[in-house]
């Protein structure tokens, strides 16, 4: 009988069903780094949000079959280690492929409507002071007629060129940052950063796509440019765009993500100048979270552990 146990329960909010094999269930609302290997002990299934499953955890874990990520990205998960003890590892796919999107048109939005600084000029009285029957304090940007380069082509990018289309965007795909050779449809990577006036990240945090964006990146942005980032954190260089924002090199950010989640030990985006400013919006990891989504999660991730169950995984990484 398999033993399954699910390591972080209150990492989504939604109905989570019991597989329809026989097995033993155990789930702890959340868990701790240091209580992973003790709660994980006799486990032939684990489910895992964030937590790290790396190579020295595998080692002691001799019963472990397979690792169910409750997510799409795998980057917690040494998928070599796996690989070798022929453990399998399967994610979640499409689950947010509505909530996303709309996150980042919604940051796209925000941004090019100036939506935060009329809000703060609201608040502060401006309006009720105007001469007229409004003022225009700050430049407002139509999508319609812009050009949004996309980084990372998947489920999620395809969905945003999608809405991106909707509104009348132009977009542009573009190649990987490395690439000796142009895919047909694809524009060279840094020139679809010189003719973007937004550019958003939905690629997978790996050792090739660490601070993918740095300062020589955002330099070859357009002052007016808008970036997105509802991936990883870690796909950009935080310091660099703290002194982008700061110094007029974009226009703006919108990011859903930072290098290290929660910040407990901060974080250069977290300064009280930066947030105060109204070009720059940082949602906690939000993107993926509306109550579909979390629910679409949760059954795709009991058929994974289904799928595994009658030897036919699903979704597999490794």
């Amino acid at each position: 009988m398999h033993r399954i146990v699910y390591l972080e329960r209150e990492s989504i909010i939604a109905d989570v069903r019991r597989p329809d094999f026989p097995h033993h269930w155990a789930e702890h609302p959340k868990t701790l780094q240091h209580e992973v290997r003790g709660r994980l002990a006799g486990a032939t299934m684990a489910i895992v949000n964030k937590l790290q499953i790396d190579a020295e955890l595998i080692a002691a874990l001799p019963a472990l079959q397979m690792v169910a990520v409750a997510a799409t990205g795998t980057n917690n998960v040494d998928l070599d280690a796996c690989r070798a003890r022929g453990i399998v590892v399967s994610n979640v796919r499409g689950y947010a492929a509505h909530t996303v999107p709309e996150h980042v048109l919604a940051l796209l939005l925000t941004l090019s409507r100036n939506i935060l600084a009329y809000r703060l000029a609201v608040a502060d009285g401006k309006w009720q002071r105007s001469e007229q029957f409004c003022f225009f304090d700050y430049p407002i940007r139509d999508l319609h007629g812009a050009t949004l380069a996309l980084i990372g082509s998947g489920s999620l990018g395809n969905a945003v060129a999608r809405l991106a289309g909707a509104f009348g965007m132009h977009v542009l795909r573009c190649e990987r940052k490395d690439a000796t050779s142009i895919r047909p449809g694809y524009t060279p990577f840094v020139e679809g950063l010189g003719r973007a006036d937004a550019v958003s990240l939905h690629c997978p945090l790996t050792a090739a796509t660490t601070h993918l964006i740095g300062e020589s990146e955002l330099r070859a942005m357009k002052p007016s440019a808008l970036l997105i980032n509802t991936a990883r954190g870690g796909l950009v260089d935080e310091a660099a765009l703290a002194r982008a924002l700061h110094e007029g090199w974009i226009a703006g950010a919108g990011f859903d993500v930072l290098s290290v989640e929660p910040p407990r030990a901060g974080n250069v985006l977290l300064a009280p100048d930066l947030l105060a400013l109204p070009n720059f919006v940082l949602t906690p990891h939000v993107a993926w979270a509306s109550r579909p989504a979390m629910q679409a999660l949760a059954d795709l991730l009991i058929a994974n552990l289904e799928a595994f169950a009658r030897g036919e995984p699903q979704h597999r990484v490794a």
